[in-house]
């Protein structure tokens, strides 16, 4: 149970409270957030089906963060991430339809069903990828940033990876380039207790990922992963650091994924009494959702409301998913080099 309990940890000052946020972004951090599980769990669905092929990584129990540090970004601020990355696409704005039918590797994905579960793209949104390498996050993310600082451009890269991730020499590499060059990135570790099935105990001698950046003098903070004004409130300070010149910045988040690493991990390193506690007592959405109904922000038909047109869309998307055609065979050679101009 001292797992469950970690994820309940914070840091920093804190976080803004119901009543300092809009009712407007209250409601739509509650239905973001709720999208999000709605879609994974219908990806799940779909996967089982057959329907979505390869690996697929869900983001059930994470959904406070992609959503909190949306919630702070710039116009042109750039996303990057591993492959439990559905979550993201949707905070950063992908359509919905678009991101289900790249699952299914159908023609009307957002990478025309090239990229499928864990590579997909969108630069209209910013959104540079989910990676299927452990770590390559880190460094891409910090290629990103100095282009931000090359072009002068105000830009800050929100780069993720996770605890399994954090122990890649690559991510010590580029902790050291963006606090030598004074990057804008802040990198963002969900710590979701687990790297694949590893417990986070086993596999770190310092169990505080927040600190990994402290030999190249790069502050960091821990964050109650699983409380989106907690994730919205270090990442507004995360990333006006990063903004006005002072480099990089590393948060740690504090959360838990209810599924297995992958549909195809039973979990079995876990008690079902360890994932029960957490869903009971620091579920994201619920949390939420009984800070709205004490507050007085919204009553239970207002939120059922939101529930319902979750999923619909969510609905809309699977059946978008599975009618749409296969892409066609000349696809295997498009967008695979960029001709250089002459």
């Amino acid at each position: 149970m001292a797992r469950a309990k970690q994820a309940a940890k914070t840091g920093g000052s804190p976080a803004e409270t119901v009543e300092s946020l809009s009712k407007d972004q209250l409601l739509g951090f509650y239905r973001d957030m709720l999208l999000i599980r709605r879609f994974e769990e219908r990806a799940g669905q779909l996967y089982g089906m057959g329907l979505i092929g390869g690996f697929c990584h869900l983001y059930i129990g994470q959904e406070a963060i992609a959503v909190g540090v949306q919630s702070i970004q710039e116009k042109g601020d750039q996303v990057i991430t591993a492959y439990r990355d559905h979550g993201h696409m949707l905070a950063c704005g992908m359509d919905p339809q678009e991101v289900m039918a790249e699952l299914t590797g159908r023609a009307g994905g957002s990478s025309k069903g090239k990229g499928g579960s864990m590579h997909m793209f969108s630069r209209e949104a910013n959104f540079y990828g989910g990676h299927g390498i452990v770590g390559a996050p880190a460094p891409l993310g910090t290629g990103l940033a100095l282009a931000n600082r090359y072009r002068d451009n105000g830009k800050v890269a929100f780069t993720y990876f996770g605890d399994g991730a954090a122990n890649q020499g690559q991510v010590y590499e580029s902790f050291n380039m963006a606090a030598l060059w004074k990057l804008p990135v802040v990198y963002l570790i969900e710590n979701n207790q687990y790297a694949m099935g590893t417990s986070l105990e086993r596999s770190s001698s310092e169990t505080h990922m927040y600190k990994r950046g402290a030999s190249f003098r790069i502050p960091g903070e821990e964050v109650d992963g699983m409380d989106v004004l907690a994730v919205r409130d270090a990442a507004k300070r995360a990333a006006a650091h990063a903004r006005s010149g002072e480099g990089p910045f590393i948060l740690e988040m504090k959360t838990y994924r209810y599924r297995g690493h992958s549909m195809s991990d039973p979990a079995k390193y876990r008690t079902r009494e360890e994932v029960d506690e957490v869903r009971k007592t620091r579920d994201p959405i619920e949390h939420l959702r009984e800070q709205l109904e004490r507050d007085g922000v919204a009553d239970e038909a207002t939120l059922k409301g939101i529930d319902a047109e979750v999923k619909r869309i969510v609905a809309d998307a699977a059946e978008f998913a599975r009618t749409s055609p296969e892409p066609d065979l000349s696809e295997l050679y498009t967008e695979v080099y960029v001709e250089a101009a002459q």
